[in-house]
């Protein structure tokens, strides 16, 4: 049930918004050099390795930490800001919902070097599906402004933020059905909404 629900909002989705997406993907193009399209390799369920994608928000070519701080970090474009503040950066994960790598709802997926700091019991958020959007992400909604406050931010979010993330993600895994699922996605919308 929970695959068919995925494949059939995923699949409606993917077409009414894509021309929202070739428009934004114009946008970032007209913005900053690079492609509109960013690539990021992330760890799927069963621990195995996927090629995110968004819709890029930074310069191409800048490095930095793994973590986004809020609106002082200086590598975000300025479509980039609106993109992550609307969360519409993440509008082409919906393919993935519909190719099966990911779910609607699930944890959301974290880079290889994160996850190497799992312990036993947290690599159990690895049994699931990630997802576009679990209880966790609407929680740390302003997770870069959070970031932004902390001498260490990176340091603040490997001990601090990524097990509380971690810990929610299970407890929701551990009892999550499509009715949940739905009040999630309802949660999530109007969180973005609400800006």
């Amino acid at each position: 049930m929970k695959r068919a629900f995925d494949l059939s909002f995923a699949g409606v989705a993917c077409v009414l918004l894509s021309p929202l997406m070739l428009l934004l993907g114009i946008a970032i193009r007209l913005d900053s050099r690079g492609k509109a399209i960013y690539r990021q390799t992330r760890i799927g369920q069963y621990g195995l390795p996927f090629q995110l994608l968004k819709l890029r928000t930074m310069r191409s070519g800048e490095i930095g930490p793994g973590i986004t701080m809020g609106a002082s970090d200086t590598r975000i474009t300025r479509i980039g800001q609106f993109l992550r503040r609307t969360k519409l950066d993440e509008l082409p994960q919906l393919w993935h919902v519909v190719r099966g790598q990911m779910s609607l709802v699930g944890p959301r997926p974290e880079i290889p070097e994160y996850v190497a700091l799992y312990t036993e019991e947290q690599l159990h958020v690895l049994d699931v599906k990630p997802g576009l959007t679990d209880p966790a992400s609407i929680d740390a909604f302003d997770e870069g402004a959070q970031l932004e406050a902390q001498e260490n931010p990176e340091t603040y979010y490997r001990e601090v933020i990524l097990p509380e993330k971690l810990a929610k993600q299970l407890a929701y895994a551990q009892s999550a059905s499509l009715l949940s699922d739905g009040r999630v996605i309802i949660r999530t919308l109007t969180r973005i909404l609400r800006g």
